[in-house]
């Protein structure tokens, strides 16, 4: 998991939180817990080894010849088992002690034939000491011993002897390595349910930013103009004040249109007037009258070109809008039919998916392929076909025509304000420089080239809606 994956994902950096304190408690659990219990079980077996040599103790006696002896048989059955793991011993100390004089003298069944060689200690009376031995079998033995003194034997003699309790370290290695084996898999039984748990918190608690997510999509789609949907408390403020935003934006864009339409009225009146001034002027300054009803012809298609472009800049940010393509493709085809009848010009429509749709608003998507297609029967000798699809997120229309075409060398001038490619035609020159304005206002292009049909293609890239 890399650190950018981190910092680009919300999921992940509280999945890589979450299961990093899950691991490091169960370690520490594991650890603190097992490290307990192995406490637990040494006292346990120390302290039994204790009774043993307490008892040991209390049964001890001399015999007549000062050797020692045991009153009554010590209580554990065990001890009696030859080669059970639990054991005793009595040595004979000399006069200064740690050293014995007689290792082993007295000793458990247990023992059978072997005899515990315990390090050499100086013990005062009655200190205990633990140590850890080797025994019967090659087994490690965890032991405690005990000194006494004894200054009246019965052969008036002292004696001091050692005690000696031990057992197989397996007695205290085996429960906690049951205990660790159980531990660990109740522990691991324990981090996978957290592990599920946080799963479900982090995908359950971020399920209402996949549903913002959805949301957003429909806004962007077209579907809707604001943010639907319920939402937890803790986002609600921030879908209100999204909405209060679109809400905003769309009154703003409002206004730009109402704008738009007051000044073209304001320019249209005058303007008409002056063309109507003109066609009825004084029949003796021809040129003047004509000079004045070509420059009005050009203001007009001046104020049609940068309204156009005014409105579709506002009209462009307008979160939601949506328009489907083929409703505004068989509106258009049928009015060019009738615009170029007398030429008889065939325009084919080849079959697209129904739900093509374009994300933005229905009278700039007619003015673009309006203009294409009007471009298309001009120059078209019998035909023009248009075609539609998808690519990723763009929706993409290419009109082809079976014209004479137009070099590559003159595509980029065409686009241009005001160029014409041919001057006998009738046109404005800014059909398609306004096609082109448009696209790019809505993130998408106008490109041409060399139809398969034998004339030119034009094909228009716009942000489509899913």
């Amino acid at each position: 998991m890399s650190l950018a994956g981190l910092r680009g994902s919300l999921r992940l950096r509280l999945l890589a939180g979450t299961l990093f304190w899950i691991a490091a408690s169960i370690l520490v659990a594991g650890w603190g817990l097992g490290s307990l219990f192995r406490q637990h079980v040494a006292s346990q077996f120390y302290a039994e080894l204790t009774t043993h040599l307490d008892q040991l103790t209390a049964q001890l006696a001399l015999d007549p010849q000062g050797r020692p002896s045991l009153a009554l048989p010590l209580s554990d059955p065990r001890l009696s088992r030859p080669y059970s793991g639990y054991y005793w011993q009595i040595d004979v100390l000399g006069d200064s002690g740690g050293t014995p004089v007689a290792a082993g003298q007295l000793r458990s069944r247990s023992l059978w034939d072997h005899v515990l060689a315990a390090p050499p200690d100086t013990l005062a009376d009655g200190e205990i000491h633990r140590h850890r031995l080797p025994g019967p079998e090659g087994r490690m033995l965890g032991m405690v011993e005990r000194s006494l003194r004894i200054d009246e034997a019965p052969d008036g003699k002292p004696r001091r002897l050692r005690l000696i309790a031990a057992a197989d370290e397996r007695f205290m290695a085996e429960p906690v390595a049951r205990f660790s084996g159980t531990l660990w898999l109740a522990l691991g039984a324990l981090g996978i349910g957290l592990v599920i748990a946080a799963l479900v918190q982090v995908f359950v608690g971020l399920a209402p930013l996949r549903s913002l997510r959805a949301a957003l999509g429909k806004v962007r789609s077209g579907d809707t103009q604001r943010l639907e949907g319920a939402f937890p408390r803790e986002i609600e403020p921030l879908i209100e004040e999204f909405n209060t935003v679109l809400a905003q934006n769309a009154a703003v864009v409002e206004r730009a249109r109402t704008h738009a339409g007051n000044l073209a009225h304001a320019l249209k009146t005058p303007l008409s007037v002056l063309a109507n001034a003109a066609n009825a002027g004084d029949a003796a300054h021809p040129e003047l009258a004509r000079l004045v009803v070509e420059q009005v012809a050009i203001a007009q298609q001046q104020v049609d070109y940068h309204l156009a472009r005014a409105q579709a800049a506002a009209t462009s940010r307008i979160p939601g809008t949506r328009t489907p393509l083929q409703a505004v493709v068989e509106g258009l085809v049928r009015a060019m039919r009738r615009i170029h009848a007398e030429r008889e010009i065939e325009i084919a429509i080849r079959p697209f998916p129904e739900s093509l749709s374009f994300r933005g608003e229905a009278q700039d998507l007619q003015e673009m392929l309006g203009n294409l297609l009007d471009n298309a029967c001009k120059w078209a000798s019998r035909k023009v076909e248009l075609d539609a699809r998808s690519e990723g997120t763009n929706l993409i229309v290419t009109i082809d025509d079976d014209g004479s075409g137009l070099a590559a060398e003159r595509r980029d001038a065409v686009m241009q304000r005001g160029v014409r490619a041919d001057q006998q035609v009738p046109g404005s020159g800014l059909g398609l420089a306004i096609v082109d304005d448009l696209a790019r206002l809505y993130g998408g292009q106008v490109q041409l080239g060399d139809s398969p049909a034998g004339g030119l293609r034009a094909e228009l890239t716009l942000p489509g809606s899913p």
